[in-house]
């Protein structure tokens, strides 16, 4: 009996010191905050989009734009194990200006004091939730004033833009005619925002001494070619509060992102 308590009293150290081993090497990530940058990368199919290039789109019609702008939103991250990191409230919505792109025609959003983890997917909404919006003007913050700014805001309705796409377009028998993409929410009464949800190709590791890179590219070509292929001849060339049109717009909008590639930089 004496034997069988020894050996067993043997087997639970060895348990123990092997488990003590594999807390060793796993990384301790607690207390540790890190930083993402988003880069959005706006495209027209293959081709990177480019104010003033004119792009064919189904039935024979083409487009070109001078203004393009969006609002992103509720962005959060899901980790290795599922849980979700909700960036603060306050500081979660973001116009992605294609006039702000560096060189390379990136836009950035700079995601601060992540708690660290393996990240698998993000998901942000396109424009501004009913939730957000029932909190009043002090409840936007700083972000109403943005928004305003950049013309982001309805003049005579209440609610913002959740795009802003201005520019022209053509058919067979029609060249250069005003083309107006504002699509939005209206108060309480129309609700187009909508939610995405990527995968990365690859973990997004958030470290103190890591600041992952994370591409995501958006298709415009899926604004009017996406679930639903919509013309310009048949009304799609004014695009404001109609229920029916912003909410065929607001749906093609969310199959516009992909995230295209991942960089886990490591900090110098």
């Amino acid at each position: 009996m004496k034997i069988l308590k020894y050996t067993m009293a043997l087997l639970m150290c060895a348990i123990l010191v092997n488990c003590s081993n594999d807390d060793d090497n796993a990384e301790d990530l607690t207390g540790q905050k890190g930083n993402i940058v988003l880069k959005f990368d706006n495209a027209v199919g293959d081709q990177d989009f480019i104010f003033g290039t004119t792009y064919n789109k189904s039935n024979n019609e083409s487009f070109k734009f001078n203004t393009l702008k969006y609002i992103v939103s509720n962005v959060r991250l899901k980790d290795s194990e599922g849980n979700t990191f909700v960036y603060p409230a306050d500081s979660n919505a973001f116009i992605i200006n294609e006039e702000d792109g560096n060189n390379a025609g990136e836009i950035l959003v700079n995601l601060e004091n992540i708690d660290a983890a393996d990240y698998t997917e993000i998901t942000f909404g396109i424009g501004i939730d009913q939730a957000r919006f029932a909190l009043g003007a002090e409840g936007q913050g700083e972000f109403l004033d943005l928004a305003s700014d950049e013309g982001m805001m309805w003049s005579w309705a209440t609610g913002y833009k959740f795009v802003r796409f201005d520019g022209t377009y053509s058919t067979t028998s029609l060249t250069d005619e005003p083309l107006n993409i504002h699509m939005g929410s209206v108060g309480t009464t129309l609700d187009n925002y909508k939610e995405v949800t990527l995968s990365f190709p690859n973990t997004v590791l958030v470290r103190e001494d890591h600041e992952p890179e994370v591409h995501i590219v958006a298709d415009i070509s899926e604004v009017f070619d996406g679930e639903t292929s919509v013309n310009f001849a048949d009304g799609y060339d004014q695009v404001h509060v109609d229920a029916e049109k912003t909410g065929v717009i607001a749906t093609n909008i969310q199959s516009m992102f992909m995230v295209h590639h991942v960089h886990n930089n490591h900090n110098h």
